[in-house]
């Protein structure tokens, strides 16, 4: 497959896929543009190159149909403010409207599609939706790497209809792919892996698959309460999946066997109810009141995960230590994170993904101080459970 820099794009027409997914608040304006700043290098490289760019996206869940509420509209009115290029916009994502609309533009100009998902038939992954796709284009990049994981129309099945030489990554996917490489497969020890999260039951294949590539996983968020239970604690209110105990066990064993430490909280910053009032108590973890809930990790817990993190060569994030939202149980998340930035500052890489961990990044202002940050929750979790993204593959394809 050709790189981006590889590709001749003069005179061309690229059909870009982006993750323009982002929110809108209720005057139906852009509340975050973190993604489409990020694929603003890879529109520049194609215009500068003598193309026209035909960007195509989805935004939220119209389900198949066409609904204004999900209309990208308010994207193109953004390019169009923010980029220094015409932006045109179609009211259809294919046919003859969508067609005329690109013919129209000219070279070194922004054509942006209308949200993909008006029709099923891109999240089924339809065949003759991916061709109409294609055929309005003479190159296909793909740079939404926020939905790699969807073996959708546009993101996986139309890297068919181009050869080898007219489909490339584009800026964003490459580092996105390079960084998770570059993570997983470091030869920069220890690898440190901080897991957090509500739940153990959406992190069991990453734990898995990290306790096959890191020296240590460390665990925080509400999942941690889970495995305290299962080794006989006492947690109180706070969340715990009773039909995961077993399996929360089962991962501290296969850790024991594969040599690999897998720390847990020793204290508990608790609450009575899941509110940002004054801290009830900082108890031991595994003997938290009856009548109380753990919200973050404790004083003792920052103290030895900061210095697990501060003598790592490279660190994968995903996941808060606590509810960081609530500035009273946000202590854990933002000392680890700070730790972190200071192990990056030493010289240690840092992957940090999912949209918990990427707020909580921003919150505490701490983006421009780690190595890279996902754009991906959902593709980069898939990642590192070891799954092979369909939006990857199909262009090696």
């Amino acid at each position: 497959m050709a790189t981006i820099d590889s590709v001749s794009f003069k005179e061309k027409t690229a059909l870009v896929r982006v993750d323009f997914n982002v929110p809108l608040n209720s005057a139906n304006e852009v509340m975050d543009a973190t993604r489409i700043h990020a694929a603003f290098p890879t529109i520049k490289r194609i215009l500068e190159a003598g193309g026209k760019v035909v960007l195509m996206s989805h935004l939220g869940r119209p389900k198949g149909t066409r609904n204004p509420d999900f209309s990208l509209q308010p994207v193109a009115s953004y390019l169009s403010e923010n980029l220094p290029y015409n932006v045109h916009f179609t009211h259809d994502c294919i046919g003859a409207e969508a067609k005329q609309e690109i013919l129209d533009a000219n070279y070194g100009e922004i054509v942006l599609l209308e949200n993909l998902r008006f029709y099923k038939e891109e999240e089924s992954g339809d065949l003759s939706f991916a061709k109409a796709l294609a055929d309005l284009g003479d190159v296909y990049v793909n740079d939404a790497f926020g939905t790699a994981h969807r073996a959708h129309a546009s993101t996986a099945i139309i890297a068919q209809y181009f050869t080898q030489e007219n489909k490339c990554f584009g800026y964003l996917m490459g580092a996105e792919v390079q960084s998770l490489e570059k993570a997983l497969m470091a030869d920069k020890h220890p690898i440190v892996a901080v897991i957090g999260g509500a739940k153990v039951s959406s992190k069991i294949d990453v734990l898995s698959n990290l306790l096959t590539l890191v020296d240590t996983i460390i665990i925080g968020g509400g999942m941690a309460y889970t495995f305290i239970k299962a080794q006989g604690g006492a947690v109180g209110k706070s969340l715990v999946e009773e039909d995961k105990l077993n399996v929360a066990k089962e991962l501290l064993v296969k850790a024991k066997l594969q040599n690999v430490k897998m720390l847990l909280p020793i204290d508990s910053v608790n609450n009575v109810s899941f509110e940002d009032t004054t801290p009830t108590s900082v108890t031991d973890i595994m003997s938290i009141p009856n009548d109380e809930m753990g919200l973050d990790i404790g004083p003792k817990t920052i103290k030895t995960y900061k210095e697990e993190i501060l003598g790592a060569q490279t660190i994968i994030w995903n996941g808060p230590m606590g509810v960081f939202e609530m500035n009273n149980f946000s202590s854990g998340t933002k000392d680890i994170g700070e730790a972190m930035a200071q192990s990056t500052e030493n010289g240690a890489f840092t992957l940090v993904g999912g949209g918990d961990s990427v707020a909580a990044a921003k919150k505490f202002n701490l983006d421009q101080r780690l190595s890279y940050i996902s754009t991906g929750g959902g593709a980069m979790l898939e990642y590192l459970e070891g799954k092979v993204l369909p939006g990857i593959a199909a262009m090696n394809a």
